[in-house]
């Protein structure tokens, strides 16, 4: 036979097969134009003049890989859905006379049409939509770029490699598959499961266990440290638990549900159920894989719109002040010359400082375990501690510039402190740190003083309020004399905190940022020691300076990378789960086909039939996505925590945010059901045949 001829059974084959390959080839198309989307953008030149611009490209590099990983497993999944369906026209082909060779000629044909058609067809999309995706971006950067739409050779070799590649794998197992089946094989495909299944008790039981062990791991961590380790554990978790219920556990169900006679024994559910536990097993996977998809959707949506809305609040929190300095120093008259330095620049540039405040802070960090603090990693052995979530900041500071600071008038006594647990929980009545002494704690309700920093700490921090400068003095001394002794204990000294506003734009403040940078670095050389740029590590003097203005631009990249990386991803996993609806409604709607015709051949209305395919399809369609909005629920207070841990986030608007997104994809999802029962019931009530 000539290659046209197969070329043209090919062909035929995907025209007549349409309402399977079409919505095959057009996921492919979209999962192609995201990918190209994504890598072009990561590699973008226009990014680089911007401030943020390489740092959003680096989460945009991650997502390529997590696009790929996608895009393989997605493929081969639902490219089973195609091989199964056409497996008895194959049959009847090889029953006719025409060999497996000929057969995988067809496929292979196939496989390049699919291939080239998507591929094209993605690229071309890609190219196109690639500058929208890239003003967007910019947009959420602050940046601009012009029209002009630039075609970059580098991410359509690398896409097109991508996905060739992928199809080739795809072409392997499509020709492994028809050469391991017999044509008897082939032909009774359809009927394949029709025994059922038995309710396998074990493997149900064991999922509901991972299942309600996942849940209490996201419900009972505390502390946000732990939350940021188990959430993995808990993720893997939920993924096995929720495969094992919806392939054991829904077959469980079925049985239990056909022993409640007065539910089984009704025309809508009998013949639903009857027919749904024939096939439970195999509508497992696809159901649990839905549901997965669908709390992907949910949880990177919801967790990076929450953080991009928070960007403005966040950032106002990072910099407490539009110029913070920190200066080595416990009294104040050492730091004098650099305050002059400052305003001398403020002078140059015709501002002045509003706002000021100032006061001593000394900041640490050590290892919790309950109640007692221990400052030397020798000693986690004799607590029992030394687990990277037990590390906890301190920042110390004295009552006197707490009350100044606050226009509060506290009063301590010698063994008593103020404590505010910032993104960490704390439940005891005193308060120890080995080798300094022991305090009754009185718990703060807010945040006693700013440091910019603790936002950023991913370890649980504790601000602490002493009764005067000895008090501090003596943690300093003791800490550092440990640091002489064991050089894995970082030295801490006491310093000079000193913020202020400027009443002038973004680009007038880092202007003088820098230059105040700039001059206390020739003020340190001309003393004698050396200045090594942003941050001083030498023994003396030590200074850190920091501008809002600056670090905007990174905050706004962080949040909008994972905001914009977050949409794409989401709209990905989204291709993903309606197509796996899809596929599932039109594969079920022709294994239905025959039962249903002999249901109303002996008698069954329309009415019942359309009846009993509601009750079999919601029970089957909106199950996934009842699992979805409980896993979701169980998941938010690790979400909570994990978002607190990286950006102090609101509880408050995370909740709004996670609702608001599940009502959207639920709608969302109640349209596709909509759409694709219609087919369903196409199928089934015998106007569409075969």
């Amino acid at each position: 036979m000539k290659g046209g001829f197969y070329i043209r059974l090919a062909k035929d084959g995907i025209v007549k097969n349409r309402k399977l390959y079409f919505p095959y080839i057009l996921t492919c198309i979209c999962m192609i134009m995201m990918f190209y989307i994504i890598y072009y953008l990561g590699f973008s030149a226009d990014f680089t003049s911007v401030r943020g611009g390489d740092m959003l490209q680096s989460f945009l590099v991650i997502g390529v890989f997590i696009i790929a990983i996608f895009a393989l497993i997605f493929l081969f999944y639902t490219n089973s859905f195609l091989i199964r369906r056409r497996q008895k026209e194959f049959g009847l082909y090889n029953i006719l006379g025409m060999g497996k060779r000929n057969l995988v000629k067809i496929l292979v044909w196939e496989n390049i049409l699919t291939a080239v058609i998507s591929i094209a067809a993605g690229l071309i999309l890609g190219i196109l939509f690639s500058k929208l995706a890239e003003l967007a971006a910019l947009r959420i950067l602050g940046g601009a770029t012009g029209f002009a739409i630039h075609v970059e050779l580098k991410p359509v070799i690398a896409t097109a490699g991508l996905f060739l590649v992928l199809y080739f794998l795809i072409m392997l197992r499509m020709i492994f598959y028809i050469f391991r089946l017999r044509p008897v094989e082939m032909l009774k495909s359809e009927n394949v499961g029709e025994k059922p299944p038995k309710a396998n008790w074990i493997l149900a039981v064991i999922g509901a266990l991972l299942l309600a062990g996942a849940y209490y791991l996201a419900v009972a961590v505390i502390d946000p440290m732990s939350a940021l380790l188990m959430f993995l554990v808990a993720v893997v978790m939920v993924i096995i638990a929720t495969y094992l219920l919806f392939i054991s556990g829904s077959v469980a169900l079925c049985k239990l549900l056909q022993k409640n006679k007065k539910y089984y024994y009704r025309t809508k559910h009998f013949v639903s159920l009857s027919s749904m536990i024939y096939r439970m097993k195999r509508n497992g996977a696809g159901l649990a894989s839905i549901c997965i998809l669908s709390t992907m959707v949910l949880v990177t949506l919801s967790s990076t719109v929450c953080l991009y809305a928070q960007t403005e609040d966040g950032i106002q929190k990072r910099y407490p002040h539009d110029i913070m300095m920190e200066l080595r120093s416990d009294d104040y008259s050492e730091t004098e010359p650099y305050k002059a330095v400052v305003d001398e620049v403020l002078a140059e540039y015709g501002e002045s400082a509003e706002n000021i405040e100032d006061f001593h802070i000394y900041s640490m960090a050590g290892f919790q375990l309950r109640d007692e603090f221990t400052l030397s990693a020798g000693g986690l052995a004799e607590t029992g501690t030394g687990d990277v979530e037990s590390i906890r900041s301190v920042y110390m500071i004295s009552l006197e510039d707490y009350n100044r600071l606050s226009g509060e008038s506290a009063e301590l006594s010698d063994g008593e402190l103020l404590l505010y647990p910032f993104k960490a929980v704390y439940d005891y009545d005193t308060l120890s740190i080995t080798g300094c002494g022991s305090w009754d704690v009185k718990i703060l309700d807010k945040q006693p003083f700013p440091v910019g920093t603790a936002q950023v700490n991913v370890m649980g921090a504790y601000f602490i309020v002493v009764k005067d400068m000895s008090v501090i003095r003596q943690i300093e001394e003791y800490r550092n004399s440990l640091a002489k002794e064991d050089e894995s204990i970082a030295v801490a000294y006491i310093e000079e905190s000193y913020g202020f506003d400027l009443n002038c734009k973004d680009e007038k403040q880092i202007d003088i940022y820098n230059t105040i940078l700039e001059r206390i670095g020739a003020l340190i050389a001309s003393d004698g020691v050396g200045a090594d740029g942003v941050q001083m590590t030498v023994d003396y003097p030590h200074y850190y300076i920091d501008s809002k203005a600056g670090g905007r631009a990174d905050t706004i990249a962080i949040n909008g990378g994972l905001f914009f990386l977050g949409v794409m991803l989401g709209a990905v996993f989204l291709f993903g789960t309606i197509l796996i609806m899809y596929y599932k409604q039109i594969s079920e709607g022709y294994e239905d086909q025959d039962r249903f015709d002999i249901l109303m051949k002996v008698g069954m209305t329309r009415k019942e039939v359309k009846q009993s395919i509601n009750s079999q399809v919601l029970t089957v369609f909106f199950l996934p996505l009842v699992m979805a909005g409980i896993h979701l629920a169980f998941a938010f207070p690790l979400i909570s925590k994990i978002l607190l841990l990286i950006w102090a986030a609101e509880e408050s608007l995370l909740i709004i945010v996670t609702a608001c997104c599940y009502l959207v994809f639920a709608l969302f999802y109640v349209i596709v059901y909509v759409i694709t029962s219609k087919g369903y019931y196409t199928i089934v009530s015998g106007k569409e045949k075969r």
